[in-house]
């Protein structure tokens, strides 16, 4: 006779052992590349890797000026930066990949790799990013940006304490990664890119 409470519970903890929450570093996960194809995170074993939500269409887009010279830079010291465009905030990312990616490599020259579209938050959020999350929580914007304290507003008005959430705010958020695959750093949009070079050069001379 089957037993379905074995069967039930192996199904659990096989459930589990999946989780994004269990995950020991961004090496187990598998992201789509813009044209559809997985692409799996072990790929980039013993890089330092910045992950990035971003939009083409937003406060914080001319960002890719900035992240373009700093994958050119280190980029063959071990540095890599992944692209996730993303539409959930403003609806700042309308287009397809491609249509996302000729944007940015006729206006702004990337190089780096851009994945497919996702999304960072809710029911349908990359489990990517659910780990990122997990890992490395909000803890607040810039307020010195002339864009934090507008988002601060922004935010405070369609929840009050949407400071408390480790749910990605805006686009423009980004994951400093180790070469071992583990989350050191998180940035809002609102740091400095100089600090976060900074940070990026420390961990490639490590």
């Amino acid at each position: 006779m089957v037993n379905m409470k074995k069967i039930i519970a192996t199904g659990a903890f096989a459930a589990a052992a999946l989780s994004p929450l269990s995950a020991e570093s961004i090496y187990d996960f598998t992201v789509k590349d813009r044209k559809g194809n997985d692409v799996s995170l072990a790929d980039y074993k013993g890089k330092v890797l910045l992950i990035v939500n971003t939009a083409t269409r937003c406060g914080f887009t001319p960002h890719y000026t900035e992240l373009e010279a700093i994958y050119e830079k280190y980029k063959d010291q071990g540095f890599g930066i992944l692209d996730f465009p993303c539409n959930q905030f403003g609806e700042q990312a309308p287009g397809t990949n491609e249509e996302i990616h000729e944007f940015c490599t006729l206006n702004y020259n990337i190089k780096f790799p851009q994945l497919g579209k996702i999304d960072v938050n809710g029911e349908n959020e990359s489990p990517l990013f659910t780990y990122l999350k997990a890992q490395k929580g909000f803890e607040g914007f810039d307020m010195k940006d002339k864009l934090g304290p507008l988002l601060d507003q922004m935010l405070s008005k369609a929840d009050p304490d949407y400071a408390k959430k480790s749910s990605i705010k805006w686009n423009f958020t980004k994951f400093l990664i180790d070469r071992n695959g583990k989350v050191v750093s998180r940035y809002e949009p609102t740091h400095n890119m100089t600090l976060v070079e900074k940070d990026i050069q420390s961990l490639i001379e490590k």
